[in-house]
């Protein structure tokens, strides 16, 4: 059998970047950006965008940065200023140096005269360089700050996105492309400073060039348009490339995840999903390496055809100074200057336009940030929900003719179910896989909001409430947790509640996990994962005992319970179970298992079959009924997994 290195090895092919010949690119077309209004969007940047756009990029950039680091932007708009003030002075100082040393009389006399505009000269470029220096410093304290605040946008966007956005067409890719906008929103700001920089420099070769001769700044500027048409083509087809891969990359790095991290390490080795899953991952980045790569090399070709044309544009600038030169316009003084004024200027139009076209392309990116962080794909909850608050814990949870289907769907997941459950009761929910249930409690819970029909708390539908208000009435024990790197404490928590070690430990003690305790170093206080230094790895039962105690903690009226003990073994099921009553006392319970012997603690039980509630009653109405919870539970009656009814 074939190793799982030798596996792993590239192709030849692969190693050149030529792309795959076989299926593959059916597969590749699954994640190929489909959002044809924003590829429009960016196919229309042009230089006339560009011109137009950038004052309003400069100054969203200066504002972001307003907001972070006040002090920092501050002193980066006096260090601009300064250089472009600095910048001025020197190139006046070169001419009248040239004016003094190419005077008639003494040599010494000359540089005499000469010293003072030499002086201004040594002196300009000294505190340029001073300002260059602080301009460093105060990018790099401004970046980091600048990064972590995009990034906490984000995840405050994200978070305040419907539970459902993910299955939302086109919410993804644009999560994933504004993740990318966060990521260079540090770069808008520096590449902001650079124009800006290049600016304050184009303004002192201007002012310089004006006062030798009006003629060459205009030629000066028309001679670079072609470059900065070039650049701007450029950038454009870099930055349609980025939306274009932007859905391979994003499967890029779930594969990688799933390589690289210890939750998948057992499939990734004993199942061989590793080796299989890095042939797919290097045949995925072998066609996002096709797409950038052409992406760089029309760019390139852009840009040389511009260099070209600016490099014609720019001789004859020159030879129009040669002609002022010869025919006596402008005398030899003025022409050194004019050189020196010439060079700073055409090297900051070529700044401007080269910083200019990059912040566009950047810009598009924080727009696509801006946006996302704005309404997150439509999928805000503050545009979905209202804003009433319950004046007193919910008693009774109610579901009304509720219709479910999720984005993409061929049939509804709920059809007109209708349901009840009360503070004090435990209702169980059953039925097979897909049948609906964890939807419905997710629709109960205020997670979801139904397609048609209304859950309501104490007659106010959950549409109406405000969700993070609403949510601290609820604890969900969900099917699928998180490992979350914390303290058991802060597991349990969550910052919330009664954080005393007198509450945690009563709920450790409901859920079981008070057993694992003395097996941890540092206690409640025990970092839960073993990728830090002193921490502690749990096993899969034991983690369901710690969601189970954040669930018992929490002083919710509704306790949701989803396959609560699927990772328990039966000594601690039955301690589970055995003290849901009590915690029934002053919850509503919602219950979700396949385990029927556990749904015998419940006062009813709802049967779903497809989407619909098709029984409802005790275990013992239930068991000697005909229907669908007889059938499974005389199947799992045959395996001695079901008591009988008594």
């Amino acid at each position: 059998m074939t190793s799982g290195s030798t596996a792993a090895q590239p192709s030849a092919d692969e190693a050149e970047g030529t792309p795959p010949d076989s299926g593959d690119a059916a597969q590749e077309e699954e994640f190929q950006y489909r959002d044809e209004s924003r590829l429009q969007a960016g196919g229309q940047m042009t230089t006339t965008t560009m011109a137009r756009r950038l004052p309003v990029l400069v100054r969203r950039s200066l504002r972001m940065a307003w907001q972070v680091d006040r002090g920092a932007t501050a002193g980066l708009l006096a260090c601009q200023i300064g250089t472009g003030v600095l910048a001025a002075l020197g190139l006046f100082a070169v001419t009248g140096t040239l004016t003094a040393l190419i005077s008639s009389g003494d040599i010494t006399d000359r540089v005499r005269e000469a010293a003072p505009q030499l002086a201004v000269i040594a002196g300009a470029a000294g505190l340029r360089a001073l300002l260059g220096v602080t301009v460093t410093w105060l990018t790099g304290r401004l970046r980091p700050v600048l990064a972590r605040a995009a990034e906490v946008s984000m995840v405050e966007a994200a978070l305040g996105a419907e539970a459902a956005a993910n299955n939302k067409p086109g919410y993804n890719d644009q999560y994933d492309i504004a993740d990318r906008g966060a990521q260079v929103t540090p770069d808008l700001v520096e590449e902001a400073q650079d124009v800006l920089a290049a600016t304050a420099t184009l303004a002192a070769g201007a002012t310089v060039l004006t006062v030798i001769h009006p003629l060459l700044l205009p030629l000066l500027l028309v001679a670079c348009l072609p470059q900065a048409a070039a650049y701007v083509r450029a950038a454009r087809v870099v930055y349609l490339a980025g939306l274009e891969t932007s859905g391979r990359r994003r499967m890029l790095h779930k594969l990688r995840w799933h390589m690289s991290y210890m939750e998948s390490s057992e499939e990734m080795r004993a199942c061989l999903a590793g080796p299989f899953l890095l042939d797919r991952y290097r045949r995925l980045a072998v066609s996002v390496n096709v797409s950038e790569r052409e992406a760089a090399n029309t760019g390139a070709w852009m840009g040389l055809a511009g260099a070209a044309a600016g490099g014609v544009a720019s001789a004859a600038v020159w030879a129009t100074l040669l002609w002022l030169l010869v025919s006596g316009r402008m005398d030899l003084a003025a022409g050194g200057g004019a050189v020196f004024a010439l060079q700073t200027a055409t090297g900051s139009v070529r700044g401007i336009i080269n910083g200019g076209a990059r912040l566009v392309r950047t810009g598009w990116y924080v727009q696509d940030w801006q946006n996302f962080i704005d309404n997150a794909h439509g999928q805000a909850m503050v545009t979905c929900r209202g804003s009433e608050v319950l004046p007193a814990p919910p008693e009774r949870f109610e579901v009304r003719n509720v219709i479910y289907r999720y984005d993409g769907a061929e049939k509804d997941s709920l059809a007109g179910v209708s349901l009840k459950v009360r503070r004090g009761e435990i209702v169980a929910l059953v039925g097979e896989n897909g049948s609906g249930k964890t939807t419905l409690s997710r629709l109960i819970c205020g997670l979801l909001l139904p397609t048609f029909g209304e859950v309501a708390w104490d007659h106010k539908t959950t549409a109406r409430l405000e969700p993070w208000e609403a949510w601290k009435h609820v604890a969900v024990a969900p099917q699928r947790f998180t490992y979350l790197p914390l303290t058991l404490r802060d597991n349990v928590t969550l910052g919330q509640d009664d954080t005393s070690d007198a509450a945690l430990m009563a709920a450790c003690e409901a859920s079981g996990a008070a057993d694992m305790l003395p097996d941890l170093r540092s206690g409640l206080d025990t970092l839960l994962t073993s990728e830090w230094f002193g921490g502690h790895q749990l096993s899969g039962g034991q983690w369901q005992r710690v969601i189970l105690t954040r669930a018992f903690h929490r002083r919710a009226s509704l306790l949701v319970m989803d396959e609560p003990t699927a990772a328990l073994d039966a000594r601690a099921e039955h301690h589970v179970f055995t003290g849901l009553r009590d915690l029934a006392k002053d919850r509503a319970i919602l219950l979700i298992t396949h385990r029927l012997a556990n749904v015998a603690v419940a006062d009813r039980i709802v049967v779903l079959d497809q989407g619909r509630l098709v029984q409802e009653g005790t275990y013992a109405q239930l068991t000697r009924e005909p229907g669908l919870f007889r059938t499974l539970w005389e199947l799992e009656q045959r395996t001695g997994g079901a008591p009988s009814p008594t």
